[in-house]
């Protein structure tokens, strides 16, 4: 087998980073182990909360041999890790295509596996993320000198995809019982790198974000991306050895797709638009929903905002929706900073049954006050904001996943400099505002959707014709390139 940490896409790695890579491997070994002798089972089993909407089967390794068989002609499997809400989310909206076209979806999260060696090269690797993503909101210094430069420039460079393919081999061990004639799509590069490694057949690997890097390279791949602009930059593989011009990757291994979208929202577009229109024309409090990435940051920025809209709350001008995740200290937080919060609130905490009842009726009713929202489960935690977005007016969130998703968007501050890219093309494409770089340009944009009809009417239309152009289609041409792969 090729190294493919010593050659990427035809261009050599220097001796000098070649090294390092096998020193980061061999730095892992060191602390965690080599399992890769290991014979770890792997067994089918029914994701607690989507199997019951979206079919899903989660794949558990090392529990034992199960009594459901692979489905080799209808499985597909959606290979992810939980670093922060992202990856996720874009693994349900794959999961959630893939139901809709009749394909059985099976969950496999490569962080979930913690007697590995793959989850724990990946749980240490997370931590350290989650951790400077919290620093970076709380020092502007380490944010400008080491956070925004990492994620702009640092994750961009070749030598950085060296270092991962390399402890990628780490991981390949949690695949050695699953079928390897089942296509697989990654989430996230290291389920994708993971998966080929082991000798997975059939591996599209989902690029999630709009600013090219080579942290994302997954070479024997098909490589989907969600923008023309990142497909340029993919294609040639834009400032991956800085000003050196790159051997580009063959045309062949790239497909632009659309946005990563779960068909229940791209199914009802039209209605959930009209809605939005009309609730606005008739008078109707506007539905405000913030949502808390995996990291826990932005606390403040909620703070802001919730103060600002607690006039326009007692007046019933104004609904909120707070999605905290997993993250109840928030929820706590938030309460204790603001006066009156706790008045206006009602709670659907830990009750799925309850969150789901919500959502469902709030589609086509009507909603008053703050409605705060938090699950212990982390797949309950990231697919409450999906249903929750239906009958919400405006998202408010970071330039994130969320960027691509088809309701009218006001930005918050990045998390890392890759996300900037997000705002910018979901601004090109008419559904969310510029990103809001600090409290009163966010506030502005709350005003306007508050006090106006105008932003939100042309948002809504955008979002309409967006889809008959079909740009919120990305999740079943993924699925649809994956299944087609193995004829």
């Amino acid at each position: 087998m090729d190294d493919k940490s010593k050659v990427i896409f035809g261009n050599t790695i220097s001796e000098k980073k070649y090294n390092n890579a096998l020193k980061s491997k061999e730095k892992y070994i060191k602390k965690y182990g080599d399992d890769s002798g290991k014979n770890y089972s792997a067994k089918l089993v029914d994701n607690a909360v989507l199997f019951e909407p979206l079919g899903v089967k989660d794949i558990r390794v090392g529990e034992g041999e199960g009594d459901t068989p692979f489905d080799t002609e209808k499985g597909i499997i959606v290979g992810n890790i939980r670093m922060g809400f992202g990856h996720y989310r874009i693994s349900i909206a794959m999961a959630s295509a893939a139901h809709a076209l009749g394909y059985t979806p099976y969950w496999m999260d490569l962080n979930s596996y913690k007697d590995t060696t793959c989850t724990k090269v990946i749980g240490a690797q997370n931590d350290l993320y989650s951790l400077g993503s919290r620093l970076s909101q709380k020092s502007k210094l380490f944010n400008k000198s080491v956070w925004e430069p990492m994620n702009y420039e640092g994750f961009r460079q070749l030598s950085y995809n060296s270092s991962d393919q390399k402890n990628a081999e780490l991981m390949a061990p949690v695949f050695r019982n699953v079928p390897k004639d089942i296509p697989l799509i990654g989430t996230h590069v290291w389920p994708a790198q993971a998966a080929l490694h082991a000798g997975m057949k059939y591996v599209v690997n989902a690029i999630p974000d709009n600013w090219p890097m080579a942290l994302h390279l997954a070479e024997g791949a098909t490589h989907t991306v969600q923008t023309h602009q990142s497909y340029m930059g993919y294609r040639i593989l834009n400032g991956f050895n800085k000003k050196k011009i790159l051997k580009p990757m063959p045309a062949e291994d790239l497909v632009y797709t659309g946005h990563y979208v779960d068909h229940e929202l791209v199914a009802n577009i039209e209605k959930d638009c009209d809605m939005r229109m009309k609730r606005k024309k008739d008078g109707e409090a506007v539905r405000f929903l913030l949502t808390i990435g995996g990291a826990g940051a932005q606390k403040e920025l909620f703070a802001a905002v919730i103060k600002y809209l607690i006039p326009a709350i007692k007046a019933n001008k104004a609904v909120i929706y707070v999605n905290v995740g997993d993250y109840k200290a928030v929820w706590d937080e938030l309460v204790n900073e603001i006066d009156e919060l706790n008045e206006y609130s009602t709670t659907h905490f830990n009750d799925w049954e309850d969150t789901k009842t919500f959502a469902e009726s709030a589609i086509d009713g009507t909603v008053e006050g703050v409605h705060a929202f938090w699950h212990e489960n982390i797949f309950e935690a990231v697919y409450c904001t999906n249903l929750l977005m239906r009958s919400a007016d405006v998202l408010l969130t970071k330039p994130s996943e969320l960027s691509f998703y088809p309701i009218p968007k006001i930005f918050l501050k990045r998390i890392g400099g890759h996300e900037k890219w997000g705002a910018i093309h979901s601004a090109e494409m008419g559904d969310g505002t510029l990103e809001c770089e600090d409290v009163p340009h966010t506030l502005q944009m709350v005003s306007l959707f508050l006090t106006e009809e105008a932003t939100l009417s042309y948002m809504c239309e955008r979002i309409k014709e967006n889809k008959k152009a079909g740009l919120y289609n990305g999740a079943y041409e993924v699925v649809k390139l994956a299944m087609a792969k193995k004829q």
